[in-house]
């Protein structure tokens, strides 16, 4: 039986997304029509074409969130949370974000085209942005060395030194950083 935290989420700054996406460039297109043509692929939509933030960005990030803190588990010497974090909890449904890609802002960024932070190799980039977002995601605790106490405390440092997208506090940013609401607990 898995612990089931259906935690409800409020962004506190802007959310932006950088997927990796190949789409071949036309005949004779340029960088920048490019660029234009083909920037909301770094959403993530569904076949619908609404934007949603996927599941393993709230595993991945929260498993980030215990390496990060590194609180070592009462009892168990020098042993910490981190493992139990990566393998012992599971995020089975993206987080809506309620607009379709065709209507999602971007910004135009000049980047370093190679992804080194400090390059002097840099192009315009453009990246959606979702200026607000809320909703609530369902994590799945499977092992119970996870505390009600503990996974809070992680769920909450994760909204504000870890964050979720492109350009978040763990990557020196700003971006994608978001607060607890509320916190309802069942068992499955």
């Amino acid at each position: 039986m898995a612990l089931v935290a259906e935690c409800s989420l409020e962004s506190v700054s802007p959310i932006s997304f950088s997927r990796p996406y190949r789409t071949e460039k036309l005949s004779k297109e340029s960088h920048a029509d490019y660029e234009t043509r083909t920037w909301r692929e770094r959403l993530h939509y569904d076949e619908n074409g609404m934007v949603f933030i996927p599941p393993m960005a709230f595993k991945l990030g929260i498993a980030e969130c215990a390496r990060y803190l590194g609180i070592k588990i009462p009892g168990r010497g020098a042993s910490k949370y981190t493992k139990h974090f990566e393998s012992g909890i599971l995020v089975l449904e993206g987080l809506p974000l309620g607009v379709h890609k065709d209507a999602v802002q971007s910004e135009e960024l000049f980047v370093p085209s190679d992804g080194i932070p400090g390059s002097s190799k840099r192009v315009y980039k453009t990246f959606a942005i979702v200026p607000e977002w809320k909703g609530t995601v369902k994590f799945y605790i499977l092992d119970r060395t996870i505390t009600k106490e503990v996974f809070e405390e992680h769920l909450r440092e994760f909204g504000r030194f870890i964050g979720i997208g492109r350009w978040r506090p763990a990557n020196r940013g700003l971006k994608g950083r978001f607060s607890v609401k509320k916190i309802a607990w069942s068992e499955d």
